[in-house]
């Protein structure tokens, strides 16, 4: 399964049909009002988060917007504009903000989700052109982070989102796309596998694929996040696969 961010990439020839991306074909869904959802995450200078906790953290505040009853219930005050934003591209974009802009930040509507010191603020989305003036002047370039040691292994049953072990990708950018296959997972899975899933905190790993595994991973039986092209690298590139456990076992 694409992402309906991204355009549709031709699968390996064993691979069976991808399903019908959400709001039908490209030209369909660029026909539509274009919306964003914005994420800030807190860079202060002195004490910036890990690679991997941030990555994490974007994915699980895309899973908590998603799972809020603002966003589930009929009358949700965010229900229609997370409708309109899924029926066109799933468009994310991430933006730091630090000391004041992170306060500012905070005072607009939306969700802050904490990693282990990661914090990212997941708001709900917006028309592409309509940015508050307190997100539009975050910068969105310039988010490079690491990890102080490397990612521990993934606990057995913890869902993983896999990343391409052969692109490079700024953190801001990975983010987006760990958030992008996140959202994958969630739309597949029926509302006790969801409901579990939140139960746990929207547990989930973020970590580089083995090479070898790659090709796998990316046969078809998995939901895939193909880039749409927009920045840093090639239209079509698969970036991320969303492994949950509940999607294996069927």
């Amino acid at each position: 399964m694409s992402s309906p961010t991204d355009v549709p990439s031709e699968l390996p020839p064993s691979a069976p049909a991808a399903p019908p991306a959400v709001g039908g074909d490209a030209e369909d869904r660029d026909s539509h009002e274009q919306y964003v959802l914005p994420l800030v995450v807190r860079l202060e200078k002195a004490d910036p988060p890990g690679r991997t906790d941030a990555l994490e953290t974007s994915a699980r505040a895309v899973l908590t917007l998603l799972s809020d009853p603002r966003v589930t219930a009929d009358d949700g005050e965010w229900a229609e504009r997370v409708k309109a934003w899924e029926d066109a591209r799933i468009r994310k974009v991430v933006r730091r903000a630090r000391g004041g802009e992170w306060r500012k930040a905070g005072e607009l509507p939306g969700i802050t989700v904490t990693g282990e010191r990661a914090e990212v603020r997941v708001f709900p989305p917006i028309p592409l052109d309509g940015w508050p003036k307190e997100l539009a002047k975050l910068q969105v370039s310039g988010t490079e982070l690491d990890d102080p040691t490397p990612p521990a292994p993934v606990p057995e049953g913890v869902p993983v989102l896999w990343l391409n072990p052969e692109l490079e990708m700024s953190a801001g950018k990975t983010m987006a796309q760990t958030g992008h296959a996140a959202q994958l997972a969630w739309w597949e899975l029926n509302d006790a596998e969801r409901k579990e899933w939140a139960e746990s905190g929207f547990r989930l790993a973020v970590r580089t694929a083995p090479a070898a595994d790659w090709p796998a991973l990316t046969d078809g039986h998995l939901p895939v996040v193909r880039d749409a092209g927009f920045t840093e690298i090639a239209p079509g590139s698969c970036t991320v696969v969303a492994d949950h456990p509940a999607m294996r076992a069927r």
